[in-house]
């Protein structure tokens, strides 16, 4: 079965003054599907706020929570009992390729990357996602409900990232996430220097990594210079000064710099960290996150003060020199008690079918160190952590009353290898049930691929 979603305005976090049309570029065009009035009862709930509730109900309507724990029901709702079954907000990924680099994975569908040269701010991921990727569904029945695309870790400045709600579309502007921030993606280390370097140019070692990056932000600080005595000029009543010249590049990095874009950075070793903080002070930009972070275990204490999370994978780690200090306990580490933002994301096509269980090998090397990592608190790993990395947490990421009705029913304690999303939820209505395979529905792409497989 495939769904076609209409969609309600994104607005554009444009920097600097343009028309209407280009302020509005490629706007969501997100409406949630209909739904009716649903009460989940006799559940056992992690809200990710930290509570865990036994027992409990929550009732969904009009695409919102109305409650958590009891309340008040109305008449002629949809009842589920989920006896014996867990229910959790749905899942988000912070880091995922779906989209830009889709199943099957060819060459024709490879479009994370654009390796030409180092800065490519200019570049939007969401002008590569596909959306009849089928690696959306895969990802649905794993219980994930948001995710965060981005372009890949060749260049210094790789583009811009999109939020997705994860429901089917014929566009991508059908599935963008209303109101969510712009983000761009940023990399250190070994992936910019190697690519770059093998073609014997800037940057070709950390070094000029660091001064590629200080000559870009130079660059967007003098845009907005110009903008802003442009502007000034017109407040003046000149009304024959010329505005400067249009750069999307610079438009991006200019959001950056006042707030505006939120910034991912691909990152592994705790110095190069270290490094791309205080180029955020130099420059007066917040890093949003480190992805990857394989060492944020040696700052854990700095991130924390900062505020800035930290998108992790539970134990990968060895498969290049930047990787090699890596430890499983790095997440359980980075989950201090106040500021941190511990987040287990995927980076993976596979990896993104089972985060719940990613966030278990990550709970339980936490645990084994003495931690006390309890399902309540490693919720937060997969739902309201990424939600707050993205920008999107006041929207969803935690069961709360008023908040999108994004949620999943588990077969069981979703940190058990054994347990199953049940059914999931998006803004309240039923896009996936394990039980109904008229709701678990596919492509185009492959309805196109099965009509040519014989029965």
């Amino acid at each position: 079965m495939r769904y076609t979603n209409i969609l309600a305005l994104l607005p554009a976090l444009i920097v600097l003054p343009v028309s209407a049309a280009q302020a509005e570029a490629y706007p969501s065009t997100y409406s949630p599907l209909p739904s009716d009035a649903t009460l989940i009862t006799r559940a056992t709930i992690l809200t990710g706020t930290g509570e865990r509730l036994e027992d409990a109900s929550l009732l969904m309507s009009g695409g919102k929570i109305a409650f958590v724990g009891e309340g008040d029901v109305p008449a002629g709702v949809t009842t589920i009992d989920a006896s014996g079954r867990w229910v959790t907000p749905g899942l988000i990924d912070a880091h995922s390729h779906l989209g830009v680099y889709p199943s099957p994975g060819v060459k024709a569908h490879s479009d994370g990357n654009e390796a030409t040269k180092p800065a490519t701010p200019n570049v939007w991921a969401e002008h590569s996602v596909w959306p009849q990727d089928p690696g959306f569904s895969r990802a649905l029945a794993g219980g994930i409900t948001s995710l965060q695309t981005l372009p890949g870790s060749a260049n210094l400045f790789g583009g811009r990232g999109v939020t997705l709600k994860n429901v089917y579309s014929t566009s991508y502007q059908g599935m963008k996430f209303p109101g969510a921030p712009h983000g761009l993606k940023m990399a250190c280390g070994e992936n910019p220097k190697r690519v770059y370097g093998d073609r014997k140019q800037l940057p070709s070692t950390r070094m000029g990594n660091v001064a590629a990056y200080r000559e870009q932000w130079i660059e967007a600080q003098k845009y907005i210079a110009d903008w802003s005595a442009y502007e000034k000029k017109l407040a003046d009543g000149k009304e024959d000064a010329t505005p400067p010249k249009r750069d999307l590049k610079l438009e991006t990095l200019a959001g950056v710099l006042k707030g505006e874009i939120l910034v991912h950075q691909h990152c592994y070793r705790a110095d190069e960290m270290m490094t791309i903080l205080d180029m955020a002070d130099e420059f007066g930009y917040k890093v949003t996150a480190f992805h990857h972070g394989v060492e944020a275990y040696k700052i854990a204490d700095v991130l924390a003060e900062k505020s800035v999370c930290g998108a992790l994978w539970a134990d990968w780690w060895g498969f290049k020199m930047e990787a090699y200090d890596g430890i499983q306990e790095n997440i359980a580490l980075v989950d201090r008690p106040e500021g941190s933002c511990a987040i287990v994301h995927s980076d993976s096509g596979e990896g993104i079918q089972r985060l719940n269980q990613e966030a278990a090998k990550a709970m339980s090397s936490g645990n084994r160190a003495g931690l006390n990592i309890t399902p309540e608190r490693a919720i937060a790993w997969i739902t309201s952590n990424p939600a707050r990395s993205l920008g999107i947490d006041e929207q969803t990421g935690s069961l709360e009353a008023g908040k999108m009705a994004d949620v999943v029913i588990w077969s069981g304690n979703p940190f058990s290898v054994y347990a199953k999303a049940n059914q999931v939820f998006v803004d309240g209505a039923l896009l996936y049930d394990r039980d109904n395979p008229d709701l678990q529905p596919v492509s185009d792409f492959e309805l196109g691929q099965l009509q040519g497989v014989s029965k």
